[in-house]
């Protein structure tokens, strides 16, 4: 794959998962697909992936499920 940014070969996937809102508007996304490129340190998000985050967060009430998560506060 191409990076977008410095323009090489050898750009990947990887998945994160990423935090939305606070408090009781938490929302975790899990498996969002970023592309990395090891030459120039860069990740971002496609435009396409983008749109999925945002239909994602449009129809939070029906798709998503709750899970105990634990949490640490930092001093």
């Amino acid at each position: 794959m191409i990076c977008d940014i410095c323009g090489q070969e050898g750009a990947r996937i990887r998945r994160i998962a990423r935090i939305y809102g606070k408090g009781k508007d938490l929302l975790v996304i899990e498996n969002i697909p970023v592309v990395y490129c090891p030459h120039c340190g860069e990740s971002y998000l496609t435009a396409e992936t983008l749109h999925e985050i945002e239909r994602l967060k449009l129809h939070k009430k029906n798709l998503a499920f709750e899970r105990p998560v634990r949490a640490l506060r930092y001093a």
